[in-house]
């Protein structure tokens, strides 16, 4: 049992581990401790990514296993939509680009707000014809004085 205790405590979802994969390893280690449920919803907490805990602190808390197992698997599978939506954007961006180097695998959340107002200008930049001419502008100023 102390082993089973020791291996539950060390043992943490990997990063590119999905929850319901790690859920199965995390209950065979917690069966072997009779822990109870309470301690059991500590303990998961403890083994879970800092991506999942940020997003946790701000959901109501759920005072159950049960629940708790629940909004973690909601609060992933978002995670893992969200990244797969970011994937394919910068696939898309990249595609027929030239300067690919400064692709990076990993979403960050500026990334996720602004690429997708960047993509229709990626895909038709504006011509210089769409511009007005500055002169015009310039009229325009001096007729608002």
């Amino acid at each position: 049992m102390a082993k089973a205790e020791n291996n539950l405590f060390n043992l943490k979802m990997r990063p590119k581990e999905q929850f319901t994969t790690f859920i199965i390893r995390f209950e065979k280690e917690a069966y072997e401790t009779s822990w109870n449920y309470s301690t059991l919803r500590y303990a998961l907490r403890h083994t879970l990514p800092q991506h999942i805990k940020d997003v946790l602190w701000l959901a109501p808390k759920q005072p159950l296993y049960n629940s708790y197992k629940v909004l973690v698997m909601q609060v992933d599978q978002r995670y893992w939509e969200d990244r797969s939506k970011y994937n394919n954007a910068q696939t898309q961006w990249n595609s027929g680009q030239s300067w690919q180097a400064g692709a990076t695998s990993s979403p960050n959340i500026l990334a996720l707000l602004i690429l997708p107002c960047l993509l229709p200008l990626a895909r038709n930049p504006p011509s210089s014809e769409t511009q007005a001419p500055i002169t015009q502008h310039r009229d325009l100023d001096h007729r608002l004085s």
